[in-house]
């Protein structure tokens, strides 16, 4: 629930659906925090909010100040961008600096921090592996590879959105160890695309396509042997079997 056109009315059915679904989060503006805590609660969905979104270009003055006031406002997650600027630039004190401040904000709350990457306007692999270090360190729960919002122009100059990638999620699941997480984030849009990145290594995944990830799960979309357990953020978390 992060594009800029959502109304009340979408966050309210998108929680609606949540609850229905048994998901872990609905993700929601800074400015819906309040109407989707109020929208969940009594139930095990939880609010997740952005922080820094889309670029991660604020201050981490601006950054510490959202997550408080989010986390005041019922989130109990909150994805936070990294400085891209920064990031390309190879301020590495600094991100990890600005990293730390929201993680540091949140824990204070009793709430999680996801960092996102923003993997596909990243130059190399060496560039992602030390931001899933980085979010280590600082105590992150979770690194997450997209907004959804980075956009590279094609050959043609039309924009393109960035999103998870079957190599970033290998490469994002071996740099970090056992405690943190990894989420991928962008361009999943069946039961098919989910189970493949949880096969890689995601335990979470950030989609709009909750129904019909779900409808998948069923069987009534998909049919498949195996299993897979997903969480997925903007955000639901769902246990699903595929149907033999």
């Amino acid at each position: 629930m992060l594009q800029p056109t959502q109304t009340d009315e979408d966050v309210r059915a998108a929680c609606a659906l949540g609850v229905e679904l048994g998901v872990a989060s609905v993700c929601v503006k800074p400015g819906h925090v309040l109407l989707a805590a109020e929208c969940l609660s009594g139930s095990a969905v939880v609010v997740s909010t952005a922080v820094g979104f889309p670029h991660g270009g604020t201050t981490s003055h601006a950054k510490i100040a959202e997550t408080d006031f989010a986390c005041r406002q019922g989130a109990r997650e909150v994805d936070v961008v990294v400085n891209i600027g920064k990031v390309l630039g190879g301020d590495w004190v600094f991100v990890e600096r600005d990293v730390r401040a929201v993680v540091d904000a949140a824990r204070a709350h009793g709430a999680i921090t996801k960092v996102i990457l923003e993997t596909g306007l990243l130059p190399n692999d060496d560039v992602k592996i030390r931001l899933c270090e980085i979010s280590e360190a600082a105590g992150a729960a979770f690194v997450k590879t997209s907004t959804g919002f980075g956009y590279v122009k094609g050959p043609d100059g039309a924009l393109a959105a960035t999103g998870a990638t079957e190599h970033d999620i290998r490469l994002m699941r071996a740099s970090c160890g056992p405690n943190v997480e990894v989420k991928a984030s962008g361009g999943i849009r069946s039961y098919a695309d989910a189970c493949r990145f949880v096969d890689l290594g995601a335990t979470r995944l950030g989609t709009s396509a909750t129904r019909e990830i779900a409808a998948g799960q069923r069987g009534e979309q998909v049919e498949s042997q195996t299993n897979c357990r997903s969480r997925t953020h903007e955000g639901h978390e769902e246990e699903m079997t595929k149907h033999q």
